[in-house]
């Protein structure tokens, strides 16, 4: 009867979620020109994100949180960049570190979660320098593209143990500082600056194995027993950074359409009855429904499978991978049509449609959105070949 009731409230949660999210989406897009001013979210959509109970869908159940399908947070995560892809990005990235920090050993995870309010932010490329120690490590070096870093009192980064592989390091504030450096073409908002650390110490529980990761062998595992957290990490994380492309599409889309029913403009592609314009909305409409139903059927197979009981298939897993790194290839060609016709108006700077272009173009640069060393593991896969990438 209690699990009943619990599971009751927990979809009434989750419910509310979509909610708050929805009702938040034109406060974004009214706040957006001041995000990008400041170069990072402002506080409030943090709190309205925290209210609404976004920063919970990862957490584990035993410390407060929701648990919950990811479909419900790529969901939530689209919505928001359909108001500020910025937004979308560092909200979302700070918010999918639950499911790492789930994976981890729970002594971290009780030192993280003891405060229900602490969000972690990260930079995973392996910029650190590691010294072996008894205990743990000391840690040292600077990493870039921290989105969300200054409202978070934890950070996850990547370095390589020697003799020992790429591992992620978690620390707290008062072991970092955060450099202003972010100074981008789009995604301005994103407050992705760099986080320097200098010789700290960190023990080995608050580490977590890469290996154990693609094994799916995590110490979280045996304290966190839901079929969610049997969903290969790198496989969500990817498409944190992918997924609010679909969202920043769906906004060009409508700013399109808005503009070709202006009818005072001179411009004839404005014109609704302009058949180029016609096949241009078509196309974009349908292109963003592909990369929609691409994120989302990879997603609701990798559920199915955990929630059988099964291990999901490497070969799934590689071309899981290799879709998650199309999406915003894919955007990039949508909005980019869009933008191109969407009249001289739009190169004005402050033009909403020609954000949307900057944004995607700039998550296209993430080492996670390039597609082609992903396409070239799975044709070797394919090809009867061992998976080169553990990060699926």
């Amino acid at each position: 009867m209690n699990a009943a009731v619990n599971e009751d409230s927990r979809a009434a949660d989750i419910a509310r979620m979509h909610e708050c999210i929805a009702a938040m989406v034109p406060r974004l897009e009214e706040r957006a020109p001041r995000t990008r001013a400041d170069r990072r979210v402002p506080d409030e959509t943090f709190a309205e994100l925290r209210e609404a109970g976004f920063f919970r869908l990862f957490q584990p159940l035993r410390y407060g949180g929701l648990e919950a399908d990811p479909r419900e947070f790529f969901r939530a995560q689209a919505a928001l960049a359909e108001g500020c892809m910025s937004s979308a990005w560092a909200g979302g990235i700070v918010s999918v570190h639950a499911f790492q920090l789930a994976l981890f050993d729970d002594r971290a995870q009780q030192e993280v979660w003891s405060s229900p309010n602490d969000l972690i932010s990260s930079s995973y490329a392996p910029m650190g320098k590691v010294t072996v120690v008894e205990g743990g490590f000391r840690l040292s070096g600077r990493w870039g593209w921290s989105s969300g870093s200054g409202h978070c009192d934890w950070v996850f980064l990547g370095a390589i143990v020697p003799n020992d592989g790429y591992r992620t390091f978690l620390l707290p504030a008062s072991d970092y500082r955060i450099e202003d450096t972010w100074q981008a073409m789009g995604l301005q908002g994103t407050g992705s600056n760099d986080v320097v650390v200098e010789d700290m110490f960190v023990p080995e529980y608050r580490t977590h194995r890469q290996m154990d990761g693609f094994r799916l062998d995590n110490p979280g595992n045996r304290v966190n027993t839901a079929p969610l957290y049997r969903i290969p990490w790198g496989q969500l994380f990817a498409r944190t950074v992918s997924n609010p492309a679909i969202g920043a599409s769906r906004a060009a889309l409508r700013l399109f359409i808005a503009g070709c029913q202006n009818r005072s403009s001179n411009d004839p592609t404005k014109l609704a009855g302009d058949t180029h314009t016609q096949e241009i909305i078509a196309r974009a409409e349908l292109g963003i429904a592909e990369i929609d139903a691409l994120l989302f059927r990879a997603l609701g197979d990798m559920v199915d499978c955990v929630e059988a009981g099964r291990e999901i298939p490497m070969a799934s897993r590689v071309r899981y991978r290799y879709e998650a790194s199309r999406i915003v290839d894919k955007a990039v060609a949508i909005v980019g049509e869009l933008f191109a016709n969407a009249g001289g108006r739009s190169v004005f700077l402050g033009s909403p449609i020609q954000q949307r272009f900057l944004d995607v173009n700039t998550a296209r640069a993430h080492v996670a959105n390039n597609p082609v060393p992903f396409s070239r593991n799975l044709g070797a896969v394919q090809l009867g070949m061992d998976s080169t990438d553990v990060f699926v």
